[in-house]
């Protein structure tokens, strides 16, 4: 289901959520809390629950708030692994074909956070496991978990949900 969701149109996503604006408080100004420019997107299918109201603006908030709705989805939400659809398997490959070498801020990050995160559940939290399966070795798998700390949290959870020591962050 992760995968049609988070293919699909912004508006197409926004019209499966309870959009709820607010008037957000702390600083900001006279206008922040004059004007309901916070939003908070409520997943329905996916139960997922994500606020933004860091701008002025209801559309930015909004925007903001369907990229975080998108990110929660790759980081909580499990599908099985291998993956079977066509662009789950190209985007391995290209993963693969890269040698890992992926940024936050590219577009096959939060996608390649998702196939990352599905290996790991498959294979009980086992690195040797999931890197394998992935294509990958187990230093760059946890280079790669470890780009960002959102996800470092979510792989630590999944090895303490299975019984593991949860990984050390190296300094």
């Amino acid at each position: 289901m992760r995968d049609q969701w988070t293919c699909l149109t912004d508006q197409q996503l926004l019209d499966q959520c309870a959009v709820d604006t607010y008037r957000a408080s702390g600083p900001g100004g006279q206008k922040r809390n004059k004007t309901s420019s916070a939003v908070r997107l409520r997943h329905a299918p996916s139960g997922l629950i994500v606020i933004a109201e860091e701008s002025r603006s209801q559309h930015e908030n909004k925007a903001r708030a369907l990229r975080r709705l998108r990110k929660q989805m790759f980081l909580k939400i499990r599908q099985p692994f291998p993956p079977e659809s066509a662009p789950a398997q190209a985007l391995l490959q290209s993963l693969q074909s890269r040698g890992w070498k992926l940024r936050p801020k590219e577009a096959d990050f939060w996608p390649a956070v998702g196939l990352c995160l599905d290996a790991l559940a498959v294979h009980e939290a086992r690195l040797r496991e999931a890197a394998a399966s992935l294509g990958t070795t187990t230093a760059r798998l946890v280079e790669f978990l470890a780009l960002e700390p959102k996800v470092w949290e979510q792989a630590n959870q999944l090895r303490r949900h299975f019984g593991h020591k949860s990984l050390k962050a190296e300094d």
